[in-house]
């Protein structure tokens, strides 16, 4: 049996030493990427004025492309071929095309970045959108048949999100408020209005701060945990199984990741004010005197009611942001755990993003409120 491998000696011949090609050049044989690196760094260039015998060896359409571009695109000055060798040849010499050059430079790199970027927001934003239309559509059918909802998924999310991060949100707003506390009373200290602490901390955590540690908090923790876990069902196959069932993906788990959030955001937010203000009223009191008496008493005339329902209000939208970026992330991972790593990443980055960016628009929106 012939040896079918495509290979190459060179053969004494009065120019020099010929190359002589063997085996076949075929495309069967250059399926194996590692005997094409192989055999074309051993193959002498054609610059080397050597002649080269084709005539033992079996050539098609590939092995011809592969000779073609390995000569420059241009004939070696002695070559002897068969005439069917030479007809493969001269078409692919014919029809061979050349690359247009790619323009090089920084400017060249950004502008395809940008795009790159630019074409990846857009498939994100459209695959979001459709997530928040199938997800009204889910819930007017659990408003027609509110016995054959996932309550028990929905139970389950609300105490893992909401209960779970009860004691980290009470340790970071704490600290915050002891922060906040000190700092400003450095500055109050030397104008004389120490009372107005009262007034800074209110309506900085109850406001502002307290919503947006809170989402913060829980777009790190609960959302990369969202988009881990429907990543992970992607990676055993878990949501190809319930497709096949008929189980709608995002009735069965998007609904009610979003309907828990939705409800735990603003109790955590407020949960996180609370030990804001308590930091802060340990702090006052330590730094400029204020008894937690005072500070009580004058809470409620610093803060009106508009500024705590606005709070409470964002925190229901961040909430609802938070549990559908995670569940769009977990469902668009790959099954493989490089994907999964990604999208777990770009789940995090993406949900902090926009939480600070709706907290941005909310500020503007409704700067009079309360003020």
């Amino acid at each position: 049996m012939t040896d079918a491998t495509p290979r190459f000696e060179q053969a004494p011949a009065p120019p020099g030493h010929a190359v002589r090609l063997l085996g076949e050049w075929t495309a069967a044989q250059f399926g194996r990427p590692r005997l094409f690196r192989e055999l074309l760094q051993r193959l002498p260039p054609a610059e080397s004025h050597r002649p080269w015998d084709l005539r033992t060896a079996v050539l098609d359409h590939v092995g011809a492309q592969v000779l073609w571009d390995h000569w420059g695109q241009r004939w070696p000055e002695n070559v002897e071929l068969l005439p069917t060798q030479r007809t493969i040849l001269e078409r692919v010499a014919q029809f061979t095309s050349q690359r247009p050059a790619r323009p090089r430079g920084s400017l060249w790199t950004l502008y395809l970045g940008f795009g790159a970027a630019l074409l990846r927001f857009m498939a994100n934003l459209g695959g979001f959108l459709r997530l928040v239309g199938q997800l009204t559509l889910d819930l007017r059918e659990l408003a027609r048949a509110p016995h054959h909802g996932p309550w028990r998924d929905f139970s389950g999310h609300l105490y893992r999100i909401g209960a779970t991060a009860l004691p980290i949100t009470a340790l970071v707003g704490s600290l915050i408020g002891v922060v906040l506390a000190y700092l400003t009373a450095q500055q109050l200290r030397q104008f004389g209005a120490d009372a107005y602490i009262v007034d800074i901390l209110g309506i900085a955590l109850v406001r502002e701060l307290g919503p947006m540690l809170a989402a913060i908090l829980i777009a790190g923790r609960s959302g990369s945990a969202i988009t881990a876990q429907i990543g992970v069902m992607r990676v055993t196959d878990e949501l190809d199984a319930m497709r096949v069932m008929g189980i709608s993906h995002t009735y069965r788990l998007v609904m009610p990741r979003a309907m828990a959030l939705s409800i735990a955001m603003p109790l955590i937010a407020g949960w996180t004010t609370v030990a804001g203000l308590a930091g802060g009223m340990v702090a006052a009191d330590l730094s400029l005197g204020i008894s937690p008496t005072f500070f009580l008493n004058a809470l409620p005339g610093a803060v009106s009611l508009p500024n705590l329902v606005l709070g409470m209000s964002k925190s229901v939208v961040f909430g609802i942001l938070i549990a559908l970026i995670g569940c769009h992330f977990g469902l668009r991972v790959q099954p493989n755990t490089q994907s999964l790593g990604q999208g777990t990443t770009a789940s995090v980055v993406t949900a902090i993003t926009v939480v600070i960016l709706v907290d941005a628009l909310f500020a503007i929106l409704f700067s009079q409120v309360g003020m």
